[in-house]
C-alpha cells in the first residue's frame, strides 16, 4: 500500500495534523510526518515534492496557516495527488490560508479541504488509495454505515423526545 505524507509548515499546525494522523491511523494506513516550510525551508520542500512517488507515496496532505503557500509549492514539483488543509490562524481565522490554498492555477491542482478539516483530508487520500485497494474501499464502506447508523439512532432520539 502507499503512504500519504503529511507535511505542515510549523510545528504549531501539529494539534490539526493529528487529525489525519489518527485517521490513517484508523485506517491502518502508512503515513509519515514532515516538517518543512514553502517560505523557510524551500529546497527540501522542493525535493521531498520531487522524490515523494519514487519514496513509496500516493497522495500527499499539507497544512499550513496565513499566507499556506505550502500546498502548492509541493503540488509545483510532484504530479501526486496533493491535499491542502488550511489552518485556521489569529488574524484572519484562517480565510487566508483557505484563499492561498484553493487558488492554484491552472495545470497545477491542489484539492482543498475545510479550514483544519485534515480528517477529510486523510479520508480523502484514503479514498484514492482504495481506487485500487478493495479491502480499504471495504473499511470506508463499513465506516459510513457505521455514521449513518449514528445518525439515525439520534434520529429515533430526537423524534420520540418530541412527539
Amino acid at each position: 500500500m502507499k503512504k500519504i505524507a503529511i507535511i505542515m509548515g510549523s510545528d504549531s499546525d501539529l494539534p490539526v495534523a493529528e487529525k489525519a494522523i489518527h485517521t490513517l491511523q484508523a485506517y491502518d494506513v502508512p503515513y509519515e510526518v514532515h516538517v518543512y516550510s514553502a517560505h523557510r525551508t524551500p529546497v527540501e520542500a522542493k525535493e521531498f515534492s520531487e522524490t515523494a512517488r519514487a519514496n513509496g507515496f500516493g497522495a500527499i496532505i499539507c497544512l499550513a496557516g496565513m499566507a499556506a503557500h505550502l500546498a502548492g509549492a509541493i503540488a509545483a514539483n510532484t504530479t501526486l495527488p496533493v491535499v491542502g488543509v488550511p489552518v485556521k490562524s489569529t488574524n484572519l481565522d484562517g480565510l487566508d490560508a483557505l484563499l492561498s490554498t484553493v487558488q492554484m492555477p491552472t495545470g497545477i491542482p491542489v484539492a482543498t479541504v475545510a479550514i483544519d478539516g485534515a480528517a477529510n483530508a486523510a479520508i480523502l487520500c484514503i479514498q484514492m488509495l482504495a481506487i485500487e485497494d478493495k479491502e480499504l474501499a471495504a473499511k470506508l464502506t463499513q465506516a459510513r454505515a457505521e455514521g449513518a447508523a449514528k445518525v439515525l439512532a439520534k434520529n429515533r432520539a430526537i423524534e420520540q423526545k418530541y412527539r
